[in-house]
């Protein structure tokens, strides 16, 4: 058995509302909750007309709120745009109102474009003081000592765990030698999956959050009552995915009959590569595809993207994983 978990995009429909969005997400993590789902983690994004999760620690609590025991979180918080003191407030603040509920994953990657980087006020240099400000966090979060000139209220005492995500071995060298679990978004860029892992591991160094390693696999699973409709509802992501190579903006499309009108032989090939790790499909097909993810990594978590159009038909899709992981 291993632990199944949901990261939520807070993407916008085509003929839908942001608030939608907004909304869809806390009926998610209520109907998680109710599947069996560990976590439902939210994704920090800026100035995409698509996704609704900029201000990620509302939409945390937004979820928190309409929840009551699973675990709610950053999947990441893209630490380079913020001040670690303010991340230690916001999240000892989410942590003081839902306790024992909230995580925290940090990633050093921008999540935005370099003219929305200016915006935020931060230096693209930033990010190369990800592993100092990771610590300086942590501290935050820490109990207070005497004589701290520095404390962050909410939050110091809370502890809230801490994850480092990535999808280069960077992220897996920093987590093992800081002793923190580690997710790997092998659902956008799977490209050096299984050498993260193995970096990971090899070079763990247990901490007092965590003495063994936990590895979180992100995975893409759209799963339907048959091969044909699952084949069907994902040709919504694969125009996502074909609008970011092109660089356009467009809201989630409806799903098309078929995807080969639609994208080049080039985007096909950029696409494919960026999904490789997706398993669609019914039933029989997504045990299948599981399995063998998990023979492959050997994951302690998967944490499940099922990104279509029906808000409807991805509930259900969650049911029909939720009951293949159970």
């Amino acid at each position: 058995m291993v632990d199944f978990s949901i990261l939520e995009l807070g993407r916008v429909r085509e003929g839908g509302s942001r608030r939608d969005a907004m909304d869809e997400a806390r009926i998610l993590g209520q109907h998680a909750e109710q599947q069996g789902y560990k976590r439902l983690w939210v994704a920090e994004h800026h100035n995409m007309p698509t996704v609704t999760t900029a201000a990620t620690s509302l939409i945390i609590a937004h979820i928190a709120a309409g929840t009551h025991h699973i675990r709610v979180g950053a999947g990441g918080i893209m630490l380079p745009n913020h001040s670690p003191y303010v991340i230690a407030e916001q999240f000892g603040t989410l942590a003081t109102l839902f306790p024992d509920r909230i995580d925290l994953g940090l990633g050093r990657a921008p999540g935005t474009d370099q003219y929305t980087l200016r915006a935020l006020r931060r230096d693209p240099a930033s990010a190369e003081n990800f592993p100092r400000d990771v610590l300086e966090l942590q501290a935050y979060l820490a109990p207070a000592t005497p004589g701290q000139p520095i404390e962050a209220v909410p939050g110091s005492g809370t502890e809230v765990p801490l994850w480092i995500l990535g999808s280069s071995l960077f992220g897996a060298q920093l987590a093992a030698e800081l002793g923190l679990p580690f997710g790997f978004a092998s659902h956008f860029a799977p490209g050096s999956l299984d050498q993260a892992l193995a970096i990971y591991r090899d070079r763990f160094r247990p901490s007092a959050q965590q003495q063994r390693p936990h590895a979180l696999v992100g995975v893409n699973i759209i799963a339907a009552e048959s091969d044909a409709e699952a084949q069907y509802l994902a040709t919504s992501q694969q125009m996502s995915f074909t609008h970011m190579v092109r660089g356009t903006r467009r809201l989630t499309q409806p799903p098309i009959a078929d995807i080969e009108t639609y994208w080049s032989p080039r985007e096909k090939m950029h696409v494919q590569q960026m999904l490789a790790c997706s398993i669609i499909g019914g039933p029989e097909t997504v045990r299948r595809g599981v399995d063998a993810l998990l023979e492959r990594t050997h994951a302690d978590e998967l944490m499940i993207v099922s990104d279509m159009f029906d808000f409807g038909k991805r509930l259900r899709s969650f049911e029909i994983i939720a009951g293949l992981m159970r």
